[in-house]
């Protein structure tokens, strides 16, 4: 049994201990904190996507970094998981990326909004989290797991980009892909270049009422995937 001066003793040496440590740790921390959140990357753009995301209180539906709520998809990795292309196309009308299923709020941001945003969530899904968020185990087919920013290519080294950052978002072929929409593997032989491009351009005017979105492609885009989905097997 400790006397009373010997658990005083105790007391403020473990106490003076600790604070030691818990003072070490938390300069180690502000120390590595530069470099680990990429500071030097905190550029004006991502800067003002900051104050948008706070303006519109997205934390009341969405967590990054581990902070907000559940209501919608932690977008801490957004950016690796879809692409700057896809969030472009789903930040003008999150309705029209999936028809009758997301309930998020069109805000009808501004191109320059949209950019901003982008950049800020390139910035934060780029910091070194320690392995922060854990990719999930999904007991599902590897492919509809791949992140489509990083997806690889499905036919050949011919595939157009625009198929990579989006279409792959929602179909699968030869087994990459999501699974929202239906595998394309064999498109080419149900329908010509010339629907396929027709279909692309509007496919809601070609099947009214489709969940297929109308993604506002250039001319030239969609000749690049009708062409492509056209020699697919």
């Amino acid at each position: 049994m400790l006397s009373k001066s010997s658990a005083r003793y105790f007391f403020i040496g473990g106490t003076t201990l600790f604070s030691l440590i818990f003072l070490g740790l938390t300069v180690d921390t502000v120390r590595q904190a530069p470099e680990r959140t990429n500071a030097h990357k905190l550029s004006e753009p991502v800067a003002r996507g900051k104050l948008i995301w706070d303006q519109n209180n997205c934390m009341g539906c969405h967590t990054l970094l581990g902070e907000g709520a559940y209501y919608a998809p932690e977008l801490t990795k957004v950016y690796e998981r879809r692409g700057a292309a896809w969030m472009k196309v789903f930040l003008k009308d999150p309705q029209a990326m999936f028809p009758g299923q997301r309930k998020m709020v069109q805000y009808n941001f501004k191109e320059q909004e949209i950019e901003d945003l982008i950049a800020f969530f390139q910035w934060i899904g780029e910091m070194d989290l320690n392995g922060f968020p854990k990719k999930p185990y999904l007991a599902v087919k590897e492919a509809t797991q791949t992140p489509v920013s990083t997806m690889p290519s499905a036919v050949s080294t011919t595939t157009p980009k625009v198929f990579q950052d989006l279409c792959v978002a929602c179909h699968q072929l030869n087994g990459h892909g999501g699974t929202l929409g239906p595998a394309l593997d064999g498109v080419g032989q149900r329908m010509s270049t010339p629907e396929l491009a027709t279909w692309l351009k509007d496919p809601n005017a070609v099947k009214p009422g489709t969940t297929m979105p109308t993604l506002g492609l250039s001319d030239i885009q969609i000749q690049e995937l009708a062409l492509f989905l056209s020699q697919t097997q």
